[in-house]
C-alpha cells in the first residue's frame, strides 16, 4: 500500500527563530504554537503539527533559542520568543493556543499568563522552574546552548503556579501527565490544577514516562479537541 507524502510546511525565521508552519487545505479555524523541550527541536513535534493541519488548525513549530538551527541562547527570552511566534501565527489565524512539553510547558503557561488574547495552553509533563533550576545546576539538561548565569537569576524570579493562576478565565488550561513520569512527578500538574481557575483540566495516563505523551496519536486528538473548544468559546 502507498501513502501520500504530507505536504512539507512553510519554513521561515524571525528574529533568529528558525519555525516551521503547517497551513490547513481551508481557512484556519485557529493556531497552534508547539514548544518542544529541553534538547529537542521543533521537527519532533511535526506528527502533531500534521493532526492539527487536518483537523482544520494552523500549527507553527520553532527551534527555541539554544536548539536547532535558531540562533542565540536558552534563558531569559524564551517566553517573550513565544510570545513572538504567536505573534507570526497571528498573521494567518484569528486566534492562537500554545502546546508545549516539559521544559516548554512552562514555557506555553508563562507566555499565555501574559497574554490574554491565547485562548488555551496545552502543557504535557511541564517542568516547574525549580525543577529547572536543579537540572541546570546538576548539569542534567544537556544538548543545547544556555546562558545559565543569567538564566539562573531568571528562573528564580518565577513562579509557575502563579502563571497558571493568572490564565483565568480568557485561557483554557489542559494538563497532561504521566504517572510514570522519571524526570517531572505528576504531583506538579496536579498542584497546578489546583492554583488554575477555570477552565481547566488534567489527564494523569499510568505508566509512561517523560517523554511518551508527546506523541500518543489519542492525547494529539484530546489536545486539538481542547483548542477547537476553547475557541468556540472565546467567540460565543
Amino acid at each position: 500500500m502507498r501513502h501520500e507524502v504530507p505536504d512539507p510546511p512553510q519554513l521561515g525565521e524571525h528574529d533568529g527563530l528558525a519555525y516551521a508552519l503547517f497551513m490547513p487545505d481551508g481557512e484556519p479555524s485557529a493556531g497552534v504554537v508547539t514548544l518542544h523541550g529541553a534538547g529537542s527541536a521543533k521537527e519532533n513535534h511535526f506528527d502533531f503539527a500534521r493532526i492539527a493541519r487536518a483537523n482544520g488548525l494552523a500549527a507553527l513549530c520553532f527551534d527555541q533559542r539554544g536548539h536547532g538551527r535558531s540562533r542565540g541562547e536558552w534563558g531569559p527570552t524564551a517566553i517573550g520568543d513565544a510570545l513572538a511566534m504567536s505573534d507570526v501565527l497571528r498573521r494567518s489565524v484569528p486566534v492562537v493556543a500554545l502546546r508545549g512539553s516539559s521544559m516548554g510547558g512552562f514555557c506555553a503557561i508563562h507566555a499565555a499568563a501574559l497574554d490574554s488574547g491565547v485562548a488555551a495552553v496545552a502543557a504535557i509533563c511541564p517542568s516547574p522552574e525549580d525543577f529547572l533550576l536543579r537540572g541546570l545546576r546538576a548539569g542534567r539538561l544537556e544538548g543545547f546552548r544556555v546562558d545559565r548565569a543569567a538564566t539562573e537569576r531568571w528562573l528564580e524570579s518565577l513562579s509557575l503556579r502563579q502563571a497558571a493562576a493568572r490564565l483565568s478565565p480568557h485561557t483554557a488550561l489542559l494538563l497532561m501527565h504521566a504517572q510514570g513520569d522519571e524526570q517531572v512527578p505528576y504531583a506538579v500538574s496536579e498542584e497546578l490544577l489546583a492554583a488554575a481557575g477555570e477552565p481547566k483540566r488534567l489527564l494523569v495516563l499510568p505508566g509512561g514516562h517523560h517523554r511518551s505523551l508527546q506523541h500518543d496519536l489519542e492525547l494529539q486528538s484530546v489536545t486539538v479537541r481542547f483548542i477547537a473548544d476553547a475557541v468556540r468559546r472565546r467567540a460565543g
